[in-house]
């Protein structure tokens, strides 16, 4: 004799369903993040030295095909101030844009080094143009050096030429000239301009802006 169950009797037992089942969206939330981590973490493996920390040179890519690696000393990484000229280190990386005649211009519209005689504070407004070579230099390693300058006791002169032959020396470009547009002190502005030569004729070169201090006159 058949024997007929009432199922609304018996309590159906169910397994539960894994939580990627029962929350869809959650699952799939957690595998786009699982997949994310995996290449952040396979881009990071990549980052050039100045993001790693590490001491292995950066790949440039293929415009300057003379120089492929650099090394860089500051950009990305935590610097001090160097504490004289001397010690600062500049870096250089390769021309992205070699063989092509075009202007680089750097402004430090709050430069300072000291008197040689006095000790007191001189200020400048240094503007800095050049033609790259093969070289550029990096900004970040150029701004430590100027503000190596802070406790360097020299004549406008000799800072402002020694600024501009320095990095003539290091990165051999092929056109550079530097105005130095010293504050007045005791009464007297003084100001300094050097380059290496002509131009390039076909050079785009447009004034440094600095208008020569007045006076109420």
């Amino acid at each position: 004799m058949a024997i007929h169950r009432d199922r609304r009797a018996t309590p159906s037992v169910r397994k539960k369903a894994p939580a990627a089942s029962r929350l869809p969206g959650e699952g799939r939330r957690l595998r786009c993040l699982l997949a994310r981590s995996f290449h952040y973490a396979t881009a990071l493996r990549a980052l050039p030295t100045a993001f790693s920390g590490q001491s292995r040179p950066l790949p440039i890519g293929h415009s300057n095909p003379r120089s492929r690696d650099m090394t860089i000393t500051h950009l990305g990484q935590s610097s001090s101030l160097p504490a004289s000229p001397e010690e600062a280190v500049l870096d250089y990386v390769p021309n992205p844009r070699i063989g092509k005649t075009y202007l680089v211009r750097f402004t430090a519209p709050e430069f300072t080094s000291l008197c040689p005689v006095t000790a007191q504070p001189d200020f400048a407004h240094i503007v800095i143009d050049y033609v790259p070579g093969d070289m550029i230099v990096e900004s970040k390693s150029l701004k430590l050096f100027l503000g190596s300058f802070r406790n360097h006791a020299a004549f406008h002169e000799d800072c402002t030429v020694g600024i501009g032959e320095r990095l003539v020396a290091e990165m051999k470009p092929r056109w550079l000239r530097i105005g130095g547009y010293w504050y007045p002190r005791g009464g007297i502005p003084i100001d300094v301009f050097w380059q290496t030569g002509a131009p390039p004729a076909d050079l785009w070169l447009p004034d440094q802006g600095v208008a020569p201090y007045r006076g109420r006159g």
